[in-house]
């Protein structure tokens, strides 16, 4: 017999707001997260607009000497997470952590750290490479961290499958739960890739929208004048 699978906690940090009731009442009221890019300056991308969480402090959620360890995409998770987990109430034991999983994915993962440290590497040789850079990078990481700081014991991985990454998650953990692999799941998505290389690359596909001066309406999918997509976090 099918378990039943209800959702009992939410969390989201995200352009439009920074935790999960900012968020709702922004996307029900129509308020819209994206502006000009902030993050770096390049005037010769076609696109100057994306999506991008402002003012979040990563010390809010993860000690100062852990923070250096990851990538921006995986300190986003772990907040969204703190988020869920305080919303559902929901504490790991020693009797029921080997029954908590997490799938948390992303659609590329830690390619600042990449970009970042390649030009380390150009400028000062090997030696200025850092070695979390690999784990700052991995896309199961952030299930990783996830589960180490909230002691989840049970079924732990990660989807890749760029802008349905959340989606194909939470679908996923929604099998295990029903199948009695477990019993609760931090399930979920978490992005952070705008960055010169990870911009410039869509930028080349002539994938992003260039809707430059009202970024506020250059996100319009299924519009017959639609130019393409905006990067968010």
């Amino acid at each position: 017999m099918k378990r039943r699978v209800v959702v009992t906690g939410v969390g989201m940090l995200t352009p439009v707001g920074m935790d999960t009731e900012t968020t709702w009442e922004g996307l029900i009221n129509g308020k819209s997260g994206i502006g000009p890019l902030t993050f770096f300056e390049d005037k010769d991308f076609p696109t100057q607009i994306a999506g991008e969480i402002k003012g979040f402090e990563a010390a809010q959620y993860i000690e100062l000497k852990e923070i250096k360890k990851m990538d921006r995409f995986i300190h986003l998770a772990i907040a969204a997470s703190q988020m869920a987990m305080d919303d559902a109430g929901l504490k790991t034991t020693p009797e029921n952590a080997d029954r908590v999983g997490v799938m948390v994915g992303a659609g590329i993962g830690g390619l600042p750290a990449i970009e970042r440290y390649y030009k380390a590497y150009l400028e000062k040789g090997y030696r200025k490479i850092s070695p979390f850079m690999i784990p700052m990078l991995i896309i199961n990481e952030a299930s990783g961290q996830i589960s180490i700081r909230f002691g989840a014991k049970g079924p732990n991985s990660a989807v890749v499958t760029a802008c349905a990454t959340g989606t194909h998650c939470i679908g996923d953990s929604f099998k295990m739960i029903q199948r009695g692999d477990a019993d609760a799941m931090i399930a979920g998505g978490t992005e952070s890739c705008i960055c010169p290389i990870g911009m410039g690359g869509f930028c080349a596909m002539k994938a992003l929208s260039t809707r430059n001066d009202e970024p506020q309406r250059a996100s319009r999918p299924f519009d017959a004048q639609r130019d393409g997509f905006v990067m968010g976090e």
